[in-house]
């Protein structure tokens, strides 16, 4: 059965959420922290790792030099034994990480590599992750989804790696668009999928019988109308 994490920054969210069984785990990143509001980085990671029922929490470093990454990866590795630290797969002028994830996973930091799009980009990645902590490999499904391509083909290339290269690295599908994404990448064997909570909670309707929700959406269209006050 997949794994689901929560994707967001919002903390209200991520302490319901954290009460939930079928919640595994959390993700997050700094576009997401600063859409919430976030302004001291370390205090907000600190107080969610510990307050998450030590479910694992994913953040992500922000330096743009494998030197600062390293040095920030190091210091969120201490916030708590939950901990995975984000690292992008490459900085932003397309120099790769993988050295540096080498370096880390080796060391016992547990990673979840991050912005993850091409299967030479998983492969390199696994190569890195291989003989070290636990790890995630995260490949942004639904971002390749946007650029008109099935991400299904790359999705299973990289369980496949994931598998025969080491079995403490877990797939995560990434970018969540729809519920949906929830189906097939349980289907097709991925590890983890984290979603934002407005997707996550369409899960409860998995199964529901299709004639009930067709009323139902007759029933909203009609109070809807009466609402509005429409006539002809």
């Amino acid at each position: 059965m997949i794994k689901i994490f929560l994707d967001g920054a919002d903390k209200s969210s991520m302490l319901e959420m954290a009460k939930d069984p079928k919640i595994a785990g959390f993700t997050t990143n700094p576009s997401l922290m600063r859409k919430s509001g976030v302004k001291d980085y370390p205090a907000f990671c600190k107080e969610m790792a510990g307050q998450l029922g030590g479910k694992p929490v994913s953040f992500e470093v922000f330096a743009d030099d494998l030197a600062g990454m390293k040095r920030q990866a190091d210091e969120i590795a201490t916030w708590g034994k939950n901990v995975y630290v984000k690292i992008p797969v490459s900085n932003s002028e397309g120099v790769s990480t993988a050295p540096l994830i080498k370096e880390l996973a080796s060391h016992g930091v547990k990673l979840n590599v991050t912005a993850v799009f091409t299967l030479r980009q998983s492969w390199e990645v696994c190569v890195a992750l291989k003989g070290g902590a636990p790890s995630i490999l995260s490949v942004f499904a639904g971002r390749i989804a946007d650029t008109g391509r099935d991400p299904m083909p790359i999705m299973q290339a990289a369980l496949e790696m994931c598998r025969e290269t080491d079995k403490n690295i877990e797939l995560l599908w990434a970018s969540t668009r729809e519920v949906y994404n929830v189906a097939q990448a349980d289907q097709m064997g991925c590890h983890i999928i984290t979603a934002p909570a407005d997707v996550i909670k369409k899960v409860a309707g998995f199964g529901k019988d299709l004639t009930q929700m067709s009323l139902e959406t007759v029933r909203t269209f009609k109070s809807d109308s009466e609402a509005a006050g429409f006539a002809l």
